[in-house]
């Protein structure tokens, strides 16, 4: 089974940046994307970014598009996230699942998952 292990994350101030990095144990020809969603208290969790591993495409969420990049090397992926606002803030979670990626399927159709970063942005 293929374990996420993610760092990064903390605390920062609006219009800062930060980088999440999430990287498998192993391949699985199950675990196409990988990507993160957050979650916050009383909502439910929100894809940010997905990525297809094999194709190298990527998809964003509305609210981070333009500011977010979700990239990858061998064996792992990365979150660039720029311009953080407060509405930024959350537990970022690290999830991996099969084809077809979406944002809005990378918490609902995961295979596994990280223990999550937290993510503070003070205004």
């Amino acid at each position: 089974q293929v374990q996420l292990m993610e760092s990064g994350g903390g605390s920062v101030q609006a219009g800062g940046s930060l980088r999440l990095s999430c990287s498998a144990s192993q391949s699985s020809s199950n675990v196409n994307c990988m990507g993160w969603y957050r979650q916050t208290p009383g909502k439910e969790p929100e894809g940010v970014a997905v990525i297809d591993r094999g194709a190298n495409a990527m998809w964003y969420a509305a609210p981070v598009r333009g500011r977010f990049s979700i990239s990858q090397d061998s064996s792992t992926v990365y979150l660039q996230m720029n311009n953080l606002n407060p509405e930024d803030t959350g537990m970022y979670v690290c999830a991996a699942g099969s084809r077809p990626c979406s944002v809005s399927g990378i918490a609902s159709r995961q295979r596994a998952r990280g223990q999550g970063t937290q993510v503070t942005v003070s205004s």
